[in-house]
């Protein structure tokens, strides 16, 4: 990996740092080649602060240390994409992210939320709140529902028809987690556990 310090006056190159797991930007800082080079050898993210002039290790105060997964530099050789585990909120503020902390992982996530504030609110013109207020075992059973139609269109050869019966699963799949008080995180944990 080739970093070019010397675009910037300072020696200075943006760092986005990513939640490995969900793929969420948790804060944006500054490397210099000091630092950089810290953090590879520790694989502890170690910044260039600009307030305090000097290096900076993510974590050295708190112990919400950001331990590093993967380093991926950009196409101009003048920034850096660090993917990493939190071991503990990454803001100042105590939150997750420097960056408003509900941002979506990705359009499922999206939904999911949408889905939740559909409920949550109690929206009566929306299916999806009154599908949720019907109980447990009609969400359960159109999840069955529309598992076992997906199961039809898979031995078929239309494929928009099966990805559109893949699509209503899914959305049903997530009122059921609601239903059961679970959330998508809580089975990708379960997934990722799973791959130790």
């Amino acid at each position: 990996m080739t970093i070019d310090f010397n675009k910037d006056e300072n020696g200075l190159v943006p760092v986005v740092i990513q939640n490995n797991n969900t793929l969420q930007v948790l804060m944006l800082g500054y490397m210099n080649e000091e630092a950089f080079t810290k953090t590879q050898k520790e694989q502890k993210v170690t910044f260039f602060s600009r307030s305090k002039n000097r290096l900076w290790t993510k974590g050295e105060e708190s112990g919400n240390f950001l331990t590093v997964k993967d380093i991926q530099i950009d196409c101009d050789n003048d920034t850096v994409l660090i993917k990493a585990i939190p071991s503990g909120p990454t803001c100042h503020t105590g939150s997750t992210s420097c960056f408003k902390e509900e941002t979506a992982k990705g359009f499922v996530y999206e939904l999911e939320s949408t889905i939740n504030q559909r409920i949550d609110e109690d929206d009566e013109n929306s299916y999806t709140n009154q599908l949720f207020k019907r109980g447990i075992n009609k969400v359960a059973q159109k999840v069955g529902e529309e598992a076992v139609e997906l199961v039809i269109e898979a031995k078929d050869n239309d494929a928009k028809l099966f990805k559109d019966e893949a699509a209503d699963l899914m959305y049903h799949y997530l009122i059921l987690l609601k239903a059961k008080g679970f959330t998508l995180s809580d089975i990708e944990e379960v997934l990722r556990s799973r791959t130790k």
